[in-house]
């Protein structure tokens, strides 16, 4: 399963595109996933996205003040016309 560390690892473009296919492949073969339908997995998203300055606390690290929000944005909207 991807994990947070795999996360950090992440930063280029190309760096996301391998973790979001590593997420694809984990769902193909069976995730132990807590949310597994698209409409849970964005509720989750969203949930995470706005909790996430707790999230950085809880973990000793300070909430990135670089993160490209607009992009991944960009890409999430996209992804739902996306062929």
């Amino acid at each position: 399963m991807a994990s947070p560390q795999e996360a950090d690892t992440v930063q280029s473009r190309e760096d996301l595109v391998r973790y979001v296919k590593s997420l694809h492949q984990e769902l193909i073969n069976g995730a132990d996933w807590e949310n597994l339908t698209l409409d849970r997995y964005l509720e989750a998203l969203a949930a995470w996205i706005d909790s996430s300055p707790g999230s950085y606390r809880n973990m000793g690290q300070p909430e990135p003040v670089d993160a490209t929000w607009s992009f991944l944005a960009h890409a999430l909207g996209a992804a739902t016309i996306y062929e």
